[in-house]
């Protein structure tokens, strides 16, 4: 049998009503609820047997249990028909029986479900379930049974005195979980001020960084003018020394101008990449769109480049690219691909540097440069974007750089409206990608 009847009560008298509310409350007990559910379960039951009982003659509630459901439910039915009675108050003084709305909305918040299955002038009909506990052993319903028809139903008085015991409990713990809120709100009250307190620092703070980077950028910009000129001046000077325009040099004479214009040469290469750095940070920068011939980019960048694959074991292959319409600012992706360019023939010291234009959608455009030099691996392939990171290798030693070419090639995609990335494996190569919108973006 899908319900296993417990109890039934009949509702024809206000003691009656009293008794429905005292067999709820101890069912409930019987069945290892917890105390305040047990004055949910007999406050819902008594509100809608009050009502059912103010309106018709007759009526009874039945409890039984779901054995169906998991878990099993209680299961409450308030039937009531017959004669349609007056508007009455249980007890002298009181408000006339409640209304079904009312009843049914208490019942409905303090039971897992309330539902009516008919209201009519002649027969009223009300189904609540409450689903019961997680049973510690196996409830004994023949048992439950016996227990209840044993137990009498206390007096009208003595269920005043008991719903008084829990009102009064129901008040401590409303008073507690008062204080508990206001001592809540006092400590959000601290925490508030704290955190107002924090951001007014960290907003300090960022001042102060902006403040910092700014002064960065007008120190780095007014110290690589400064440097230019005696820097050109040296690069001039060791130049006119090398083709002998004030006479022959000796041997050590000539090694020494020459390791001279070496320095100044990697000296002006640092203070261009600051300089240029220093622009973008202080949004100086211009950015100039044009249509790019890129086969002829291609084309140019292979002369500009040539003379770094003279006499070495490298050699520097552009593939020929595919008709490709793209709008940008070809100076920088120019200064972009030459970086990657000239760092892939820095450290591979045999085999190829392969520049290709990769078909990726007609609404990105993107450029991959590929050597099979010493390769990077994966937890320094994001520290080589950072400014004047570079990674320990004996070919980094000889072959000596600023740091600050690839955090400068990112900084000019991002104005462009692309990225750049790295794919690379330690000994195994890199291929490092410039990746644009095929239009201004």
């Amino acid at each position: 049998m899908p319900f296993v009847r417990l109890l039934q009560v009949n509702i024809g008298s206000t003691p009656d009503v009293v008794a429905v509310r005292q067999r709820a409350r101890q069912i409930a007990g019987l069945l290892n609820f917890g105390v305040q559910d047990q004055v949910r379960i007999a406050t819902a039951v008594s509100e809608v047997a009050r009502c059912a009982y103010g309106r018709l003659a007759g009526g009874r509630a039945t409890f039984a249990i779901n054995v169906q459901q998991r878990p099993a439910q209680l299961r409450v039915m308030i039937n009531a028909e017959g004669a349609e009675r007056p508007q009455v108050a249980l007890v002298e003084g009181e408000q006339p029986t409640a209304t079904l709305d009312g009843a049914l909305l208490t019942a409905q918040r303090l039971m897992d479900d309330c539902t009516v299955l008919s209201a009519t002038a002649q027969e009223l009909r009300v189904e609540m379930n409450k689903s019961l506990p997680p049973a510690r052993e196996t409830l004994d319903l023949a048992q439950i049974g016996a227990r209840l028809a044993a137990t009498p139903v206390q007096s009208t008085y003595a269920e005043i005195e008991q719903q008084n015991r829990e009102l009064a409990q129901a008040l401590a713990e409303l008073r507690e979980r008062q204080d508990d809120l206001l001592e809540l709100t006092r400590e959000l009250e601290d925490t508030n001020r704290g955190v107002v307190a924090l951001y007014a620092e960290i907003e300090e703070k960022a001042e102060r960084l902006r403040k910092a980077d700014e002064m960065k950028s007008r120190f780095l910009s007014n110290t690589s003018h400064e440097l230019r000129t005696p820097l050109s001046s040296i690069r001039a000077l060791t130049k006119l020394l090398l083709d002998r325009m004030d006479g022959p040099l000796t041997d050590e004479q000539e090694r020494q101008v020459a390791f001279i214009a070496s320095a100044a040469g990697d000296l002006s290469e640092l203070v261009n990449d600051l300089l240029d750095l220093a622009k973008i940070e202080a949004g100086k920068v211009e950015v100039t769109m044009a249509p790019i011939r890129v086969g002829e980019m291609f084309s140019a960048l292979k002369g500009m480049l040539r003379p770094l694959t003279r006499n070495a074991p490298v050699e520097l292959v552009f593939v020929e690219p595919p008709p490709t319409v793209l709008v940008s600012d070809e100076g920088k992706v120019t200064q972009i691909l030459r970086n990657f360019i000239s760092n892939a023939l820095k450290f591979t010291e045999q085999g190829q540097v392969v520049v290709r234009l990769l078909d990726e959608g007609e609404h990105r455009v993107t450029f991959a440069v590929t050597d099979s030099g010493i390769g990077i691996s994966p937890e320094n392939q994001q520290l080589i974007f950072e400014e004047f990171s570079q990674i320990e290798h004996p070919l980094q030693r000889r072959a000596k750089g600023t740091g600050l070419g690839l955090p400068l090639c990112r900084k000019l995609a991002t104005l462009l409206g692309g990225t750049v990335d790295v794919s690379s494996a330690e000994g195994a190569g890199s291929t490092f990608y410039l990746r644009l919108p095929a239009a201004s973006p």
